[in-house]
């Protein structure tokens, strides 16, 4: 099995309005710290024409990452090997290092029927979720050959027969499936105001497990408050300050892992999403400097 590639950089989500943005601008130094790109294979499985095109064009000229949908790691339904099947050739196609998927499930399969939901949603934190949840990732991996990272993700209702907390649940998933984390900033930081935890010792607890070699990869976002007692991970607006802050806390932990700014609505010109990139890169670059030995 493949191990889980060890990438470097700051990136964007690639979005259809961004492409002839990038393209145009490639090569400039307005680009000079965008180190690679993410996709979700499921938009482009099966692409022709010109988003075949545009795919290669990209493939040739960056490192891809893929982000998947639509698995649902914790859906009743059965794993669907035929995406997954899909999903390796496509990887391999494009020679994408790495694949990540959430830690939810979005799907149900009634009457022979496999149905799709709108939102991903959360899974029960209980030690039966834990098993069920590890063997779907175990076999997603057989498929693929390589290891996964699963993604945290943010949620608005907690499961009443849960018996752990969060961290807790991401831990232990972790040891189970023996795959790796995506650890996404900003969930954190939504849930942590929702729910009323400690974002800090959330981070610190994945370091104290010994589980922060695990982290290969994160993700930040802005958000929406819908009221003072309730943000929603719209991925909508800027990056505020704390998750600056946050995802600082997270590089002095687990060291400057690839990180990507996620903007899925309300997409400004490309200009204003590489200030965000740029300020990712500044930080990554900070931490390696704090890494280096001193020569005295």
């Amino acid at each position: 099995m493949k191990p889980s590639a060890r990438l470097n950089g700051a990136g964007l989500g690639l979005k259809r309005e961004l492409i002839p943005q990038i393209q145009a601008e490639y090569g400039s130094t307005e680009l000079a710290n965008l180190g690679l790109l993410e996709i979700a294979p499921e938009n482009w499985m099966g692409a022709g024409g010109r988003h075949a095109y545009q795919l290669a064009w990209f493939a040739e000229r960056y490192p891809l990452v893929c982000h998947g949908l639509s698995l649902s790691l914790g859906g009743p339904d059965p794993l669907n090997e035929d995406l997954l099947n899909g999903i390796k050739l496509f990887l391999d196609a494009y020679r994408v290092p790495l694949y990540t998927e959430h830690l939810s499930y979005c799907s149900d399969f009634v009457e022979g029927h496999r149905g799709y939901l709108y939102d991903l949603l959360p899974i029960p934190f209980t030690d039966e979720a834990v098993d069920y949840v590890a063997r779907r990732i175990r076999r997603a991996q057989e498929i693929l050959e390589r290891r996964i990272a699963v993604e945290n993700v943010s949620y608005y209702v907690s499961a009443p027969i849960s018996e752990m907390d969060e961290v807790s649940f991401i831990k232990a998933v972790l040891l189970e499936a023996d795959c790796d984390l995506h650890l996404d900033v900003n969930n954190i930081y939504v849930n942590s105001l929702n729910f009323g935890f400690d974002p800090v010792a959330y981070l610190q607890g994945i370091h104290d497990a010994g589980l922060g070699h695990r982290v290969v990869y994160a993700h930040v976002a802005g958000h929406y408050q819908e009221s003072p007692q309730l943000i929603i991970d719209s991925h909508g607006e800027s990056v505020v300050d704390p998750v600056w802050s946050l995802l600082q806390r997270a590089y002095a932990l687990f060291g400057a892992v690839p990180t990507i700014l996620e903007r899925d609505n309300n997409i400004p010109p490309l200009s204003d999403l590489l200030i965000e990139v740029d300020r990712i890169a500044k930080l990554q670059t900070l931490q390696v400097a704090r890494e280096q030995p001193v020569i005295v």
